[in-house]
């Protein structure tokens, strides 16, 4: 049961420092729109004389600690109050780690040295796995304590970031980068594997096909081995191919038993699906494909597919059912879901199978990014900034 809120302390906070999943899913999709054509204009310009790290690095960097980990921050901030029952970070406390957020998106567009900033940065990290720990340790709720390794984890692949940069680590940025995508899978694997076939069966009134626990090892702990042998190239270069094949298929399997065929009536559940599917996706045509350049480029199929799509099918969800509104009443999302997904394959698949197009195609790529991250900014930003429309607090 949820602590009891009062009502006028909780109307004296500013709506959108009420909950977690209010600032962070506005400025996380704020800075999806900014950040990539920013990225494709140093893409195709060069350098930005006022950015203070390589172009390329700050791209992968701020995709990962800058967009997606505001959504997991929000998200995580905000359902750890369901997990454990007692009340969500809010008010000055959240505002102090949307400020440890922003902070480094900003100083890197000025001379601040990278060391202030992957201290900054890394105490966003902190505070995240601090607010849900405490939660969890007063409620007793331990199957919730996964997440705290993962952001010690995330805090170590952060200044392993910064240390590549001037050649401080003993392996590279894309081997960081790398562990990072995998971080994040992994994430998905199991948020996914929680949340998405509870709400295909909760739409469609059929039982949840309950997980298979050797289904479930057989398509992370190859994630798991992934995340380490990033750091160990040469083991990496022996054992990925079976690694990313193994995990495919598990995790296709994964997919089938959610019946996502159910789904085409209903965006909010098809674009899971959808997005979820990007998963085996990627690691069977990157375990499988002999095109070496389409390899490289399937990283996308992930990246945009995978991670930027559950990340906006469920922002537009959560909006909707915590400022108290019907969740399969809203704004029609339908074009931002199909847009992102189409961005994905053009992103991966075309860019892999046509190179010569290269310029063109992420131009296209990123307009239809832009319209996806644009849509839900249009429809949903004044739900995140102002009160609950049934009155409760939250």
């Amino acid at each position: 049961m949820l602590n009891i809120t009062d009502k006028a302390q909780e109307e004296a906070i500013t709506p959108l420092l009420r909950l977690g999943f209010r600032p962070f899913f506005l400025l996380g999709a704020l800075y999806a729109f900014i950040a990539i054509p920013v990225w494709i204009y140093a893409f195709q310009h060069g350098q930005p004389t006022a950015l203070g790290a390589p172009a390329l690095w700050w791209h992968a960097h701020e995709m990962l600690f800058g967009f997606a980990m505001a959504i997991v921050a929000g998200f995580v901030l905000t359902a750890v109050q369901n997990w454990t029952g007692i009340n969500g970070t809010k008010s000055t406390r959240l505002g102090v780690i949307v400020g440890l957020w922003l902070a480094p998106r900003i100083l890197f567009w000025t001379p601040a040295p990278l060391w202030l900033i992957a201290i900054v940065e890394s105490l966003f990290l902190l505070a995240v796995a601090y607010e849900i720990a405490i939660r969890v340790f007063k409620s007793k709720g331990w199957r919730n304590l996964f997440f705290v390794p993962l952001f010690a984890l995330a805090i170590v692949a952060n200044f392993a970031s910064y240390a590549t940069i001037n050649g401080l680590a003993p392996f590279t940025s894309s081997a960081v980068w790398q562990a990072m995508l995998w971080w994040f899978m992994l994430l998905l694997s199991v948020m996914g594997g929680r949340v998405i076939p509870f709400f295909t069966s909760r739409r469609f009134q059929f039982d949840k096909p309950q997980p298979i626990l050797w289904i479930e090892v057989a398509g992370n702990l190859p994630l798991m081995l992934l995340f380490v042998l990033s750091f160990f190239p040469i083991t990496l270069q022996t054992l990925q191919t079976p690694l990313f094949i193994l995990a495919g298929v598990f995790q296709l399997i994964k997919v089938l038993r959610w019946k996502p065929w159910t789904t085409l009536t209903e965006p909010l559940v098809w674009s899971l699906h959808a997005a979820y599917a990007c998963i085996p996706g990627y690691l069977l045509l990157k375990g499988l494909t002999t095109n070496q350049w389409l390899a490289h480029t399937s990283l996308h199929l992930f990246a945009i597919g995978a991670l930027a799509g559950l990340i906006l099918a469920m922002i537009a969800r959560v909006t909707m059912g915590h400022t108290g509104r019907n969740i399969y009443q809203g704004p029609s999302m339908h074009i931002a879901f199909a847009a992102l997904m189409l961005s994905a394959l053009v992103r991966s698949i075309g860019v892999g199978i046509w190179p010569q197009f290269t310029l063109q195609l992420l131009d296209v790529a990123t307009v239809l990014w832009m319209l996806s991250f644009g849509l839900y900014l249009l429809k949903f930003g004044k739900m995140l900034m102002t009160a609950r429309a049934d009155g409760h607090p939250g």
